[in-house]
């Protein structure tokens, strides 16, 4: 094989040239010259390959006498079966999809002292201008080339799967045909059971969520001998690029995994629990759709109770305070074949990682452990009693709120009173000075859905400083002594009969101070004097005389407030 300067060369040469210029000589083969040839060539034509070109045909003066480009369609047909002039069987062979070659083939090897009607004459030289665009082999299966494997790979897909995924769709010379990308949409479909041309369904087997890979068939598992009818043509290899985001069987449930359980777990949630928790949401390609965080609120519901998707509503059952784990469910417990409309697509697997706050239940006390009793205790608090006790309170998380300790103050309530939360009032009852407990507090005892943060479940370290026995319940003031049976007329100064506001105020105060009678601790003294000279003046005007005065004495209750 002789090649010249110029790129030409002969397949046989039965003439030696002395120089490539030599004056030109018959032909005696076909003379090929490859004006464009590709940076790859993936696979080369052989002998029995099925292929598609495009070709012009001119005589040596340029003249054309036919062209595949007029005709709006490829050539196509298998190489070496004589289905072609044996000059161009055998210059298709060793040919790469995209390469051009220019083509001299003598009439021996074309069409010979007989030509071709009235298109070719006798003993014609001919020239053809051929790019191969596509070539395959009946023999030919799915090829499938991975470029890019996932890191983790917990599932591969099998037949039935249900999947969602991007590709682009091109010819064997690149030609692109169709695009998820430009709609902007996956393609969802099953794989294995004949929703697929079957060579996708084949191709499709065995990738990852993440996985890229270049799926390329012959047209006997694409579109065939027709094609499509449209953009792709008959005969025609397929070429898919796709990346897998989505992967799950209609049989699939919820998954929990990378579980962080805390060491103290006392209680697990059940049907019914009210649960506070953080969450990032994403799918399963790892695509980001929602964050508790960013909004800096937990979410707060009901679990078993289908407040929530029912995959949310299962997994959150039986965590623990503290715990993370990660649940993935399938679109059937999600939001299905919809999707949200917006960030969620349809058909999605979703994929939580979960960390639960707390969680109570309706029904749930006060739960009250006592970390420290004193020796000795002579006396429990109880409803009425004036109390005074320092707190540190946090939330289940450990996140701490108040304490009474940073004021250097204790804090100061009547038992009873409701100037605490219920739970708060269960917790300090029955208390000696100098005990110490522990109190949990869901949020129905404590600041409900408006607490800081809203449905709070509330901790707090409490201890008992000092204590003021209060006064039976529905009094604000009793006496310590005898009633004396001159009341009237001691408070009376002034002996005009009226007992005026500032009589009955410094009376009731110097009984007070003289240790003769007791205001109920914990209250404003004025305010309950003024209630009881409100009592007392039965018909409004300001004044007790004293027939208004006896009436309250004869009353049922002897030891009233007065």
């Amino acid at each position: 094989m002789i090649k010249c300067a110029q790129g030409v060369l002969y397949l046989s040469v039965l003439v030696t040239f002395a120089a490539c210029n030599a004056p030109p000589v018959p032909l005696d083969d076909i003379l090929i010259e490859k004006t464009s040839v590709p940076e790859q060539c993936v696979r080369a034509v052989k002998v029995g390959d099925f292929v598609r070109y495009h070709y012009i045909g001119t005589f040596p003066d340029g003249n054309k006498f036919d062209s595949s480009y007029d005709r709006g369609s490829t050539y196509n047909v298998f190489v070496g079966k004589k289905q072609l002039i044996e000059g161009m069987d055998k210059a298709l062979v060793g040919m790469c999809v995209n390469e051009r070659r220019l083509v001299k083939i003598p009439p021996q090897l074309a069409y010979g002292k007989q030509g071709y009607g009235d298109i070719i004459p006798p003993d014609s030289i001919l020239h053809f201008d051929v790019l191969l665009l596509d070539v395959w082999n009946p023999e030919d299966g799915v090829q499938t080339n991975t470029y890019h494997t996932p890191s983790v790979c917990s599932r591969k897909v099998e037949v039935s799967d249900y999947v969602r995924y991007h590709y682009n769709g091109t010819l064997l010379d690149g030609t692109l045909f169709d695009s998820s990308h430009t709609r902007m949409r996956t393609y969802d479909t099953y794989v294995g059971i004949g929703w697929l041309i079957a060579g996708m369904d084949q191709g499709l087997l065995g990738m990852c969520v993440g996985e890229r890979r270049i799926i390329t068939m012959p047209p006997s598992l694409g579109y065939g001998e027709n094609g499509d009818g449209s953009d792709i043509p008959g005969q025609a290899s397929l070429v898919f690029d796709v990346v897998l985001l989505d992967l799950h069987n209609p049989r699939d449930g919820i998954t929990v995994t990378n579980q962080v359980v805390p060491e103290s777990c006392t209680r697990k949630t059940v049907s019914g629990d009210f649960v506070r928790y953080h969450y990032n949401g994403s799918l399963l390609d790892g695509t980001f759709f929602d964050s508790s965080y960013s909004r800096n609120r937990t979410y707060d519901t009901y679990v078993g109770r289908g407040y929530v998707i029912a995959g949310m509503d299962e997994g959150l059952i039986g965590v623990c305070i503290g715990e993370r784990r990660t649940i993935t469910i399938p679109p059937h417990l999600g939001y299905g074949e919809e999707g949200t409309g917006t960030k969620i697509p349809g058909s999605a697997v979703l994929v939580f990682d979960v960390h639960i706050i707390d969680f109570h239940n309706p029904t749930d006390n006060t739960e009250i452990t006592v970390t420290f009793k004193p020796d000795e205790c002579d006396r429990q608090t109880k409803k009425g009693d004036f109390v005074k006790y320092h707190y540190n309170a946090s939330l289940m998380d450990g996140t701490s709120i108040d304490s009474t300790y940073n004021y250097g103050k204790t804090y100061n309530i009547v038992l009873g009173a409701n100037q605490v939360v219920p739970g708060m009032e269960d917790g300090l009852m029955d208390m000696c000075v100098g005990e110490r407990r522990h109190l949990v507090i869901p949020p129905h005892l404590g600041y409900g859905e408006r607490g800081v943060p809203g449905s709070a479940v509330l901790v707090f370290d409490i201890e008992l400083v000092d204590m003021e026995e209060g006064l039976p319940e529905g009094y604000m003031f009793i006496w310590n002594d005898e009633v004396s049976p001159d009341l009237f007329s001691e408070m009376d100064k002034n002996s005009d009969k009226e007992v005026e506001p500032s009589e009955f105020t410094d009376y009731i105060m110097r009984q007070v101070t003289e240790g003769k009678g007791r205001l109920a601790p914990g209250f404003d003294p004025y305010r309950i004097i003024d209630n009881m000279f409100s009592n007392q003046d039965r018909n409004g005007d300001g004044k007790i005389t004293e027939a208004e005065f006896k009436l309250k004495a004869d009353e049922a209750a002897a030891h009233d407030e007065l």
